[in-house]
């Protein structure tokens, strides 16, 4: 049966009880819409009433421990009105939406904490691009070609004005580049592993040329131009990037060093038979795997494609809020590994702003990271990740899911998703295409297009 990520909604008021006194505090005001996440099916039904995601007081929810750790605290020292208010700012930063009035910024990060006192806010606002996201999530420290990156993607939101400003915006950003280019060119070489020396310096090259070519398309106004050679220029910029990765940053924790890694990047075309549309026969989606953020996660996922496991699999959610795939045939809910006979599960695996490597088996509130920024967040429209089920971080197999949109309860940079499920890539071309897909759709083939040589540990040349 199809294990899925479900979003059932219903109202709740929320009942903190005091361990220290009988008393009890009803806040009638936070009747909220709570998220459900979690695997089921219809032969699973009775394991969803314990993978409830939200603030409901149980024990098991470590949210919910900590905001009956603040009532405790606030019942000693009187303070009704304070304990109310952090409850209600938690809730506002979970849904995204202002409670009591309070007002909530698009950029509280609210997989973080469910306190005013831990909330933090993050500069600027959310990268939403998956290139962009895959670009900045890369192991590098090198301002120069960062500064040649910026206005580039800006253009982006440059051809969104009206008019003719939109290339006279457009205009300044690819000067900027230029300039920047120019500049700080010593110092992207500079930054180049020795090893791949030899081809940064060949896409610098192409970058330069192609940032004149940029320019004169803007000169000569021809705006439909301008969005496909500006990702053609930003292609460039993330190879020269990706050519400063110097081999492997960090080892993989011992337990999981034997199993499928990938260290690196890979990228996936997934080919999808559409049933019942007469707009869309197939589309081809292209998946990139960050196997510097997820190496485990990556690595699996990619000796199950170089199986063919995916290969005939129907689509076994289309919600309009993700779109679910990975439940093999018969009671299974995840691969079964031939050469031991029992299931293969990965660990929650999550990389984090600052960090040298990933956390592993716990949630960023299990170990207290309420303010950390996740290194692969669930921003991008076909962010896609690891579904597990809820109380059990490293229950993950096979099943992987895309996130469809920012809901109430998943704006970029403010949801409850990061830190709690692994994400290891972005589909990066046709995302758009995946709101289209049904329950049923089948996926035709998986086919591995490029990073192969980064996958070690690889079990499907031994599979009989």
């Amino acid at each position: 049966m199809a294990a899925v990520i479900s979003h059932h909604y219903h109202s709740r008021s929320y009942l903190c009880t005091s361990s220290s006194n009988s008393s009890k505090i009803v806040f009638p005001f936070l009747n909220i819409k709570v998220l459900h996440l979690g695997f089921h099916g219809s032969s699973k039904i009775g394991r969803q009433s314990r993978r409830l995601v939200g603030l409901c007081c149980s024990s098991r929810n470590p949210k919910a421990r900590r905001i009956q750790a603040l009532c405790d605290s606030k019942l000693r020292s009187f303070s009704w009105k304070e304990c109310g208010i952090s409850i209600a700012l938690a809730v506002g930063l979970l849904t995204g939406k202002p409670a009591m009035g309070f007002p909530v910024d698009g950029n509280v990060n609210a997989a973080s904490p469910a306190f005013p006192e831990l909330s933090v806010l993050i500069s600027g606002p959310p990268i939403k691009d998956p290139g962009a996201l895959l670009r900045y999530a890369l192991p590098i420290d090198n301002k120069a070609i960062r500064e040649v990156q910026k206005p580039l993607e800006d253009i982006t939101d440059s051809l969104k004005i009206t008019g003719q400003k939109a290339l006279d915006s457009a205009e300044r950003n690819v000067r900027q580049a230029s300039r920047a280019l120019k500049q700080g060119k010593s110092l992207i070489v500079s930054g180049l592993a020795e090893s791949k020396k030899e081809h940064g310096v060949d896409l610098l090259g192409k970058l330069e040329a192609g940032i004149d070519e940029l320019q004169q398309i803007i000169e000569d106004r021809k705006r439909d131009a301008v969005g496909p050679k500006q990702k053609e220029l930003l292609q460039y910029v993330g190879g020269v990037e990706e050519d400063m990765v110097d081999g492997f940053p960090y080892e993989v924790p011992e337990e999981y060093r034997n199993m499928p890694l990938l260290k690196g990047r890979a990228s996936v075309d997934m080919k999808v038979k559409v049933k019942d549309n007469p707009n869309l026969d197939e589309v081809v989606f292209h998946i990139v795997m960050d196997g510097y953020n997820a190496p485990v996660t990556a690595g699996n996922f990619v000796d199950l494609v170089e199986r063919h496991f995916y290969d005939g699999m129907e689509i076994q959610r289309a919600d309009g809020f993700v779109v679910q795939t990975g439940d093999p045939e018969g009671p299974a809910e995840g691969f079964i590994d031939p050469s031991t006979e029992k299931p293969r599960t990965i660990p929650l695996e999550i990389m984090v702003e600052g960090e040298k490597a990933p956390i592993y088996g716990a949630t960023l509130e299990d170990v207290g990271l309420y303010k950390a920024q996740t290194k692969l967040p669930f921003n991008a429209f076909g962010t896609m990740a690891m579904a597990r089920e809820e109380f059990e971080n490293n229950s993950a197999s096979s099943q992987i899911f895309w996130l469809l949109k920012e809901s109430e309860l998943t704006p970029s940079n403010a949801n409850i998703l990061d830190g709690r499920y692994t994400v290891f890539g972005y589909i990066t071309e046709n995302e758009d295409l995946l709101a289209d897909l049904k329950v049923g759709d089948v996926i035709e083939s998986m086919r591995l297009v490029s990073g192969l040589d980064n996958l070690v540990n690889p079990t499907y040349k031994t599979a009989g």
